[in-house]
């Protein structure tokens, strides 16, 4: 899936799909996602009687920040919907999250992350400042077990 070429992608065209199969409707429309980091651990380990000091290194498990979310708030529930289905203990509610980056012509998708058996942990949004004129901004954390790319 990943189109490999020498000047890279801009990160403006995207389109995310979290877990409903919807990406085009106004609920859909996000204004940045922060991805998390993916990191393989390291395990160090010395028998007692070996002769030099270094330790050897081994792989130990995969460990992965939360996926944020971020759009202007516009009134949609769904976000919440969700995040309280986990908050009451549904545990069914973890769902498959698809990333896709679009070249700039919006045709052709170039580079996909998936985020597989995902929950919402955290659920925010922006403060209210009445001198302020900015757009209210709807925060989702999403804690996920699986990463894969495309």
């Amino acid at each position: 899936m990943a189109v490999q070429r020498n000047d890279p992608y801009p990160g403006m065209n995207f389109l995310v799909d979290i877990g409903t199969g919807e990406t085009e409707s106004t609920e859909a429309g996000l204004l940045e996602v922060i991805f998390p980091e993916a990191r393989v651990h390291v395990l160090e380990y010395r028998n007692g009687n070996e002769r030099v000091d270094e330790v050897r290194k081994t792989q130990s498990i995969t460990r992965y920040g939360n996926l944020i979310l971020k759009r202007g708030a516009i009134g949609a529930l769904t976000w919440y919907v969700w995040w309280n289905a986990v908050r009451n203990g549904d545990v069914n509610s973890k769902r498959n999250i698809d990333v896709q980056l679009l070249s700039e012509d919006r045709e052709d998708v170039v580079m996909r992350w998936r985020f597989l058996r995902a929950w919402p942990v955290r659920h925010q949004f922006a403060p209210l400042h009445a001198v302020n004129p900015g757009v209210l901004i709807e925060t989702l954390e999403i804690a996920f077990e699986r990463l894969e790319m495309e």
